[in-house]
């Protein structure tokens, strides 16, 4: 299957990583619809996050878990939004979203253009949070 988020996980395309286990990673997204939007994907490349074995979906879902905390923390937030959509990549994925107000996780909003010094500004208080 050889994804996007494979080539992430396997160093081959460089990422913005928050946090990373054995099993699971996290990273800002590429094509942000805030500052702060992460990605928590397993490394275990399987398409539909349904289809993860239950050990495994319950194990992402507490690294997710963990990582959203870090966001919070981290983001001028009023809470962190949580979305599965699984239609752009085909490698199960969560999205953690900061959100102020309910439209800022709506997927058809413009997408932010950050710098590179953004990127690292955003990655170094998710990771210090």
């Amino acid at each position: 299957m050889s994804t996007i988020f494979t080539k992430i996980i396997n160093g081959d395309i460089p990422s913005y990583k928050i946090a990373e286990d054995e099993n699971y990673i996290a990273f800002l997204d590429a094509m942000p619809l805030v500052k702060g939007h992460t990605l928590v994907v397993p490394k275990k490349e399987i398409d539909l996050i349904f289809d993860l074995e239950s050990e495994e979906y319950k194990n992402l879902w507490g690294f997710a878990q963990e990582v959203a905390k870090k966001v919070k923390n981290a983001i001028p937030c009023t809470r962190v939004g949580v979305a599965v959509v699984g239609l752009e990549v085909p490698h199960a994925h969560i999205h953690l979203i900061p959100l102020k107000q309910v439209e800022d996780m709506n997927f058809r909003n413009e997408r932010l253009k950050l710098t590179d010094e953004e990127y690292r500004e955003i990655q170094k208080s998710i990771i210090n949070s």
